[in-house]
């Protein structure tokens, strides 16, 4: 009888707490000016189509998205967060992410696609994904010490006609990186 009951207390608290992750956020963010990040912003629409809260937006305006995300979590919300960036966006995700872990606020997937110079992935992340490209564009992401996620680095420098001003829009990375955002849900 107590294994029972046991087993139907681990059932609610699975519930409630994938409940309190009912919804996925996320938020992508262009590289420079926004000029060559033209795939950022169909991913957008393709989620948003699927009814996923996506808001593509200009790297510039990190600091103002990561103050917005601290200030709902500080309300109440739950949603599984979701940072995407091409570029200096890819940068800027990391920002983001940095800022959150002050606060512990986790990030469930952070996705940078060709990078440069990047930061070490911050332990708040549960999962990052880089593409970039050696020779070329970027290079592997690196953890900070503590990071406890999965981060996997993936070089796209093999696949003929990837450009750094092209890759955000290859319809291969773009399936990957929805394919991961929809297993959150």
């Amino acid at each position: 009888m107590a294994i029972g009951v046991a087993y139907a207390l681990l059932v609610v608290t699975l519930a409630s707490s994938t409940c309190a992750l009912a919804e996925t956020r996320v938020y992508l963010l262009r590289g420079w000016f926004g000029v060559f990040s033209a795939g950022i912003d169909k991913m957008a629409e393709d989620l948003r189509a699927k009814g996923v809260k996506a808001e593509a937006i200009g790297h510039l305006e990190w600091k103002a998205t990561a103050e917005k995300i601290a200030s709902d979590r500080a309300a109440g919300a739950r949603d599984a967060l979701v940072l995407v960036g091409h570029s200096q966006g890819g940068n800027n995700v990391i920002d983001i992410a940095r800022d959150l872990e002050k606060q512990a606020v986790p990030v469930e997937l952070l996705v940078t696609i060709a990078p440069f110079l990047q930061d070490p992935v911050p332990a708040n992340v549960v999962r990052a994904i880089n593409y970039y490209q050696s020779p070329g564009w970027g290079s592997p992401l690196v953890a900070d010490p503590g990071f406890k996620g999965v981060l996997s680095n993936i070089n796209v420098a093999g696949e003929l006609g990837i450009l750094h001003t092209n890759i955000d829009k290859n319809v291969r990375v773009q399936a990957a990186i929805l394919g991961a955002i929809e297993a959150l849900r």
